[in-house]
């Protein structure tokens, strides 16, 4: 199973970035493998609009089952939906604190986007 995190970074101990559609990149963590991969996302940074939907796009199309954010917007948390992606919402500092969090079964799935439209 793969998970995408938001980041500003190339590791685990990187910030986990709380925003989705405009984080810089996404941490694609492989639990069977113990691997990951990073994916840029500079294109989104500066978006005018629909950030959070190409972002989707992005995370839905690398194979992930699973986003952990800080915030996901309803568009973006649509598409993901759509995609069977599951959504995490944390506050974790670091990837690897949020990844340790989802191990431990103490993150709860988000059944809705809990920012509104355009937040920065």
């Amino acid at each position: 199973m793969k998970i995408a995190f938001t980041t500003d970074g190339d590791g685990l101990e990187a910030a986990l970035d709380s925003r989705f559609g405009r984080a810089p990149k996404f941490l694609v963590y492989d639990l069977e493998k113990e691997k990951f991969e990073v994916i840029d996302n500079k294109q989104n940074l500066n978006a005018a609009q629909g950030a959070g939907v190409q972002s989707a796009a992005a995370i839905s199309q690398s194979g992930v089952q699973a986003l952990v954010t800080g915030h996901c917007g309803p568009k973006a948390f649509q598409v993901l939906k759509t995609a069977g992606v599951k959504v995490y919402n944390t506050d974790a500092p670091t990837v690897a604190e949020a990844l340790k969090r989802y191990r431990e079964g103490t993150l709860t799935e988000a059944s809705s986007s809990d920012v509104e439209s355009h937040w920065v």
